[in-house]
Parts: C-alpha cells; structure tokens; sequence
C-alpha cells in the first residue's frame, strides 16, 4: 500500500451521470476533484435509461409538480450545451378510450407546457390519427391524439462528456478503481482504493466524500464509509426492447395502459424501435438486472395492444435493464416511487462532511450537481458560483437546430463520408468530429476498419479521450455500434483495443 502523493477537496464515488455531473462542476469552481468509478463510466444504470430528457409527464398523476417543473426547465437548457447528443422530439400519445378522458390528457398537456417556461419547443397541437402519418402503424379504433415536446439523449455519452470536461478542468478521472473503505483520520477523509486489474491498492485523502454509487449507494454508505444513516434507495428495475424499425417516421409514441402505467416507442439508431420501460422491484445485486421473459412478454403485449402489426419474441434484436436507485419514500409501488433525488450531509458534528446522493433522474442530473454542492459550500469557501447551465459540454459548441449544417459541413470537408457516416459521427462528437477525422483526404487514411464505419482512428480516439477499455465500453457505452458488429468483429476489435493500451503503458 502506497503513500498518498496528493490531497483533493472532493473524492467522488461513482462514474454515472451524478457522480461525472458533480466532478464537472466542482472542477470548473476550483475544486480539486478524484472521481473512482468500479467499473467503466455510465456502466449501471446511466447507460440503461430510456434516453429522455423529458419533465416526466406521468409524474403529474402523483401530484410531483416541483420535480416536473425542474425538469421541464432543464430540458431547454441541457438543448443549448449538447446539441449534438441531445435533440427536440415531438411524441404521439393517442387517445385510449378505455383509459385517461380526453379532457384529462388535454389538461395535463397544457399544464405541462406551460409550467416550465418553454421557450425553444413547440407547443402540443391535437392529430387526427386517421389522416396523419402517425396514425398509420397503429389499430384503426385510434382515431385522435396528441402531439407534445421531450428532448433525447445519448445517455451514455452525456456522462462521458461530463467526465471529459471535468477532466479538461483539472479532475483525476479513475475507471476500474473501486473505494474498498473510508474514514476520517485527523484532518481528512482517508479512502482506500483497489485497482480492478492489478489489485493494488493505495490511500488518497480528501475534505470530503460524495457517494454518488447509484445502485450502490446503501452498500457505499453502511460498508464502506460506514455510516448510520436511517435514509435508503429503493432498486427498481427498468428493462427494455430493442425491435426491428416499426414505422417510418421519426415521431416517438407514448401508450396508456390499463395498469395505470405507460410504455414509449422511439426511433433507435436508424433502423431500430426501442420499447420501455417497466417498472419492478429489483431484490437481487444491482449488477445482475436483465430484461426478464416476462418484462419482455409485457412489453411486447403493451405496444401490441397499439400497433397493427402484433409484436413477438423474433421482432426483439436487443434487450436491455437498469437498477433506478430512487428514494424509498415508502410508496406502494414501484410507479409510484418518487423521482425526486434526496441530498443528505454527514458531517460528524462540523468536520469532514460525507455527502450521500439518492434518487434523481438523468434530466435533472446538472440541477442535482448544483444542490450538492451547494450543500458542501460551508466547507468550500473559496469555492467559485455556479457556472454550469446553458455551458456546452465537448463537441456542443454550435448553436440549437444547426446539426444539419454541421453534417453537410462535415460531408463537404470530408467527401469520402456518407451521410449515415456523417450523421453519426455528428451525433456522438459534434464539432470534434472534425478533430477526430484530422487531415485524413480519404477512408483508408484512417487506418484499419473494423466492422459498420468504426475505423482505426476513432478507436484511438476513444481510448487517448474517453477512457475506453475493452470492446464492450465502445459498442455499448460509447456508442451503440454493439448491435451493428458481428461477434468476429467484436473479438477483434476487443484485441485491438487491449494490444492498444498494452503498448501505451
């Protein structure tokens, strides 16, 4: 066990987007940040979301108005700083007879319009679903619904652009590293860390700890940092579908059903319609959450109950599940857990605070970021305002609505892309992608190819910028090119990614 050579301000625990959020915006206040994640950045529950940036329009039924409204103010703001990984969606929800009255659906969609200042997205406008093209895959009884505004996100990508630009502010960003235990000694926090490859461990010291574990908050809290603490997560396990493409236009549905609960359809990745989310209780490790037959069979059955077309099991390409670690507020159910995120501060009377994160959602990450460290400022005096909002993240430096210009623009200096290589390029790096591609004057300037349009040099890239290391952290986490890759090609491409770093070290 080695001598700590350095003392930070912040020891963060956990790589999502809480634990990235809060570095990001610690680093940019003149803290001095170490962020330790586990396993890879976003590896859990913030590369599993249903990839929204969106108020929660369902919340309202539980009376969760603050929340909602945060929300829906984030939204427009997260637009302006991540243009390239987050864009405006207009989503369908048609009128279900059987469920919510129109007049219901009506007044939630105005208030929900209206309760968080929208500024940048249209407003909802009622559709005749037997004369608009987004009537065209549904049952002939959906004859009328609405059109409302949410926001997606690549969700993975947001914590890893977070972590790159803490980084780019000075954080010490460590993937594979897990915090085995802390305690205050003196006048700092003494936290033991394990190197996940090697299983060498060594001390850091911190003023103070933030457990941003997600699903591991409780087990960070009691057996590592060894704490009491009356306040709990509640694990509840989102699972997703990822199908075929089931229609042609780029309108996301939201369907009603009848248990109360609602389920999305979104375009994905181009050729692909992605189904969730569910909501149950998970009593297992948080690791181990997949996409059970039977979450699958009820996704399958609750889009079938909508679409024409009925869906089965050979429709399903991909599924995926995440552990939410929300609050337990001690709801009735899983649906009705609140969303809400909790901050609370140990400080063992005045020194050395230990702050525990629970709850929140990936649309409020940035406000939550802010509340922590508003809740650590008595510590941090010298610690600079709040900075944050509307600030693009790497790669957002280009204005709301100009995605477009910029793919032509990318096309036009590089004319060995496509527009499918472009746009995604675009979509995953935005005015870096130019950077990326450098000086290259054709594709096999970019060295070896690896399968879809993955090339050498973005390979490369990801593991100089983005802590890539293994196959996996690219095609699942970095990108989703993981259901475009063969299982030769993924081999390979994990072979190359290790010899890579091998000779690095």
């Amino acid at each position: 066990m080695t001598s700590p050579s350095d003392s930070y301000d912040l020891l963060i625990i956990g790589g999502g987007v809480n634990g990235c959020g809060i570095a990001r915006d610690a680093a940019g206040r003149g803290l001095s940040v170490l962020l330790a994640e586990q396993g890879d950045l976003a590896q859990a529950t913030s590369s599993s979301s249903t990839k929204l940036f969106h108020g929660g329009l369902r919340y309202l039924e539980y009376y969760e108005f603050r929340l909602v409204r945060e929300a829906l103010i984030e939204r427009e703001t997260l637009l302006v700083a991540m243009p390239h990984i987050s864009w405006p969606l207009r989503f369908v929800l048609p009128h279900h007879k059987g469920l919510r009255p129109a007049w219901l659906l009506r007044l939630g969609l105005f208030i929900y319009d209206h309760l968080g200042g929208r500024k940048i997205l249209p407003a909802t406008r009622s559709l005749d679903l037997t004369r608009d093209a987004a009537g065209k895959p549904l049952k002939p009884e959906f004859r009328r619904g609405f059109e409302y505004s949410d926001c997606w996100v690549e969700d993975s990508r947001l914590v890893a652009l977070n972590a790159r630009d803490a980084a780019a502010r000075g954080a010490r960003i460590c993937t594979r590293v897990r915090v085995e235990g802390a305690e205050r000694q003196g006048e700092a926090w003494q936290v033991r860390l394990r190197d996940m490859d090697t299983g060498a461990e060594r001390i850091e010291h911190a003023k103070a700890v933030v457990n941003a574990a997600g699903p591991w908050v409780d087990d960070v809290l009691r057996n590592r940092v060894r704490q009491n603490s009356a306040d709990h997560i509640r694990l509840v396990r989102g699972s997703h579908i990822v199908t075929k493409r089931l229609f042609e236009h780029d309108r996301p549905y939201i369907f009603q059903q009848a248990d109360g609960r609602i389920i999305f359809a979104i375009p994905y990745e181009t050729d692909f319609t992605l189904i969730g989310t569910t909501d149950q209780e998970h009593k297992d490790a948080p690791g181990t959450a997949t996409c059970t037959p039977e979450e699958q069979a009820y996704l399958l059955k609750a889009a079938s109950e909508y679409f024409a077309a009925p869906l089965t099991g050979e429709d399903v390409v991909w599924t995926y599940s995440g552990v939410r670690p929300l609050y337990d507020d001690g709801a009735s159910s899983a649906t009705a857990a609140t969303r809400d995120y909790v901050l609370k501060v140990d400080d063992a009377e005045g020194a050395l605070p230990a702050l525990n994160v629970f709850g929140g959602k990936i649309t409020t990450y940035r406000r939550l970021s802010e509340a922590a460290l508003a809740k650590l400022a008595p510590w941090f005096p010298q610690m600079g305002a709040a900075w944050t909002a509307r600030k693009p993240l790497p790669g957002g430096n280009f204005p709301v609505g100009e995605v477009e210009a910029l793919i032509a623009r990318l096309k036009g200096q590089y004319a060995f892309l496509d527009d499918r290589w472009a746009r995604r390029l675009v979509r995953a790096y935005g005015t870096e992608a130019f950077e990326l591609l450098g000086d290259a004057a054709r594709a096999e300037d970019l060295g070896r190819h690896f399968g879809w349009n993955l090339t050498e040099r973005e390979v490369d890239w990801l593991v100089a910028h983005e802590w890539v290391r293994s196959a996996e952290d690219l095609l699942w986490r970095r990108s989703k090119m993981g259901l475009r890759l063969s299982e030769d090609e993924t081999r390979a491409l994990d072979a190359w990614i290790r010899t890579r770093r091998a000779a690095a070290a």
